[in-house]
């Protein structure tokens, strides 16, 4: 990948070149990842990149067109196609769901039961609204976090990432059976939201959500390899997918040659279903950096995207104040969070190099990007290790990222 002269963009190449020494040293050598890949740009022009490891567990060496499952790094996808209804006015944030998805007409508060004993009569609510989902206020959640009789039942039920075998209308059915966990724009949690919001854009549109991302996002940005399926045609560009075990070598819990993503998906997931490459991911940051256009593609208006990535969290919370969820992000103070974006909102509380306004997400994978457009850096990192949390590789990188820094726009 050709890289622009770090000097000439106001970064240190040297100090840069310690991203690669910690990747190798912390976690490729001995084992923690099986691969990374990081892509740093300022004004969209790379300066820094780096590739480590083996794209496969049978020694198959990393390249640069790999392809990754990056999970959650779909929402900001899904949010942007979402927004560009709005602009349109074919539906607006304060609309509730239940316009589009009636089958959420009558969703009420948990009381109780779950575990075995059925779920007692929920408490009504107000309506829940599209910014409820975008902001993760909508008292939906994900069976992952481990925490209650709901989360256990979207566990059973495999409501978390239903790839095959059912389709958006049977998994908007089966959530609408459930109660939420909290009265939608009380308290922040991190769930399926996206995922029906994505079932939105699909009812809205009349398209399936991957042929609405081509038509309308990736197809304007030369997105190529981002898509829900997976062509034959390139399956030998898949990194094999790990979990982390603690104490332990990570366990290959999918190779590439029998992935899931080879058959076609019954239901896009729009909050995690993606496959896509890091070249094609940098577009799509560079169209954000720029305020919603790239290469005369424009995908969003500005003051758009300015409201996506201003903090909506009430009363101007940060995620540790209002968050009840088991992620990574939620323990960063300072951050808050927009329309499908956490936002830094005090730098000096996230105790890390910031800009005010960079705005950022990751995939469960532990995948990860940041747009600050203050110091107009972005950066990409890809890897494919199971959950985010198992190690802080996005603190360290942004540590490393701004300590190379050597000119500021402030």
């Amino acid at each position: 990948m050709e890289v622009t002269d770090a000097r000439e963009l106001g970064f240190d190449p040297q100090r840069l070149a310690r991203i690669d020494t910690l990747m190798d040293e912390q976690y490729v050598a001995p084992g923690r990842f099986p691969c990374t890949q990081l892509l740093v740009a300022r004004d969209g022009q790379p300066v820094h990149y780096g590739h480590l490891g083996n794209l496969r567990a049978d020694g198959t060496a990393m390249r640069e067109d790999a392809i990754f499952r990056i999970a959650s790094m779909t929402k900001p996808l899904t949010s942007i196609a979402f927004m560009q209804l709005v602009e349109q006015c074919k539906v607006a944030l304060d609309d509730p769901v239940a316009r589009v998805i009636p089958e959420f007409a009558e969703l009420g508060v948990y009381t109780g039961g779950g575990g075995g004993i059925p779920f007692a009569p929920t408490k009504p609510c107000a309506p829940m609204r599209f910014v409820d989902l975008m902001t993760h206020m909508s008292g939906l959640t994900y069976g992952f976090q481990n925490r209650t009789s709901v989360d256990a039942v979207y566990r059973d039920e495999r409501l978390d990432l239903p790839r095959h075998k059912t389709g958006s209308d049977e998994h908007v059915a089966a959530l609408a059976k459930l109660p939420l966990e909290f009265a939608p724009g009380s308290r922040w949690n991190y769930s399926v939201s996206t995922d029906v919001l994505g079932i939105a854009v699909e009812r809205i549109s009349g398209m399936s959500l991957g042929d609405y991302f081509a038509q309308h996002i990736t197809g304007p940005l030369g997105m190529k390899d981002t898509g829900f399926d997976l062509p034959a045609s390139e399956a030998d560009r898949l990194a094999d997918a790990y979990a982390y075990l603690p104490g332990r070598p990570p366990k290959l819990v999918e190779k590439a040659s029998e992935s899931a993503f080879l058959q076609k998906a019954d239901f896009h997931s729009g909050g995690g279903g993606l496959l896509g490459t890091i070249a094609d991911y940098h577009r799509f940051c560079t169209m954000l950096l720029n305020k919603g256009e790239l290469d005369g593609a424009r995908i969003l208006a500005p003051k758009t995207l300015d409201l996506m990535t201003a903090n909506h969290l009430p009363g101007g919370a940060d995620l540790t104040q209002l968050s009840q969820s088991m992620f990574s992000e939620a323990n960063n103070a300072g951050t808050g969070f927009g329309l499908g974006f956490a936002t830094v909102i005090d730098p000096a509380r996230s105790l890390m190099p910031a800009s005010k306004g960079e705005f950022y997400w990751g995939g469960a994978y532990s995948t990860a990007f940041f747009v600050d457009p203050v110091e107009r850096i972005t950066c990409v990192f890809m890897t494919q290790l199971y959950p985010s949390s198992s190690y802080p590789v996005r603190k360290q990188l942004k540590t490393l990222i701004y300590s190379a820094l050597t000119r500021s726009n402030v």
